[in-house]
């Protein structure tokens, strides 16, 4: 890593994986990168954010309007100067706002206001997963210039195995690092 330290936006998803993020967070910040964090309302059902100002020392971006921590708005504050934004776990619902622009939340007005790489970590059923609507918005969101890593094969929180599984923490942090723009 470079003497300048790399900004890195970790937006988290409504999902049970929503726990994995807490390691992907963890990890990166003893890496050395500034890590910034935002959650969807849904993600907060699932992992407080006290989690993650804790592992990032930074406050948790969790509404958009949000004047007295971000005056200038979450959105435009959080994504300024980041050089990676990552998406784990990237709900069926998140990749939908992402492929048709839709900014109704935090997180999908940060996809929109981002002018970085985005790697998306998909999570979800592999019922869900295997939907042609899913499979159109990832298609889209690759042609759109988004990365992916997973999602994987095996023990879903739907007590079945199958395809949706978010990759494990130290193969979304690979792919961060893999995806981070030379300095």
């Amino acid at each position: 890593m470079s003497e300048q330290r790399r900004a890195i936006l970790l937006a988290v998803g409504g999902g049970i994986a929503a726990y994995k993020a807490a390691t992907v967070c963890s990890r990166l910040v003893q890496s050395g990168y500034d890590l910034r964090t935002a959650m969807t309302s849904s993600a907060s059902q699932f992992i407080g954010a006290a989690t993650f100002a804790a592992l990032s020392g930074k406050t948790v971006a969790q509404d958009s309007f949000d004047p007295g921590r971000f005056p200038l708005g979450a959105h435009i504050e959080w994504t300024r100067d980041v050089d990676l934004l990552i998406v784990a776990p990237a709900t069926a619902n998140l990749l939908a706002k992402f492929a048709s622009g839709l900014a109704d939340d935090l997180i999908s007005t940060m996809y929109l206001q981002a002018e970085c790489p985005v790697l998306l970590a998909p999570a979800m059923s592999a019922s869900m997963w295997s939907k042609p609507a899913v499979q159109r918005n990832v298609e889209t969101l690759r042609r759109d210039g988004c990365h992916f890593v997973g999602p994987e094969s095996g023990w879903l929180s739907c007590r079945v195995r199958g395809e949706g599984r978010m990759a494990e923490p130290d193969a979304i942090v690979a792919a961060a690092i893999q995806r981070l723009p030379e300095s």
